[in-house]
């Protein structure tokens, strides 16, 4: 449970910089939330797409699955 405590309020500091960043950087609420919504929905694709890449550069003979070390 918190572990979920941990990455919810991760999630929300997250948001909270995104949208103060794009404030900083516009001066427009309107924009500044919108790129703080964005980019958690964009970064989420790209980290997809990321370990689906990085999945396939595998040396030969690896498990699948993570060892110990890794975890």
């Amino acid at each position: 449970m918190r572990s979920l405590y941990k990455t919810g309020s991760y999630a929300v500091m997250h948001l909270i910089v995104a949208i103060a960043v794009g404030y900083g950087l516009t001066g427009d609420l309107f924009i500044a939330l919108s790129i703080g919504l964005l980019e958690p929905a964009v970064q989420t694709l790209f980290f997809a797409l990321h370990k689906r890449l990085w999945e396939g550069k595998k040396p030969k003979g690896e498990a699948t699955g993570l060892s110990l070390a890794a975890r």
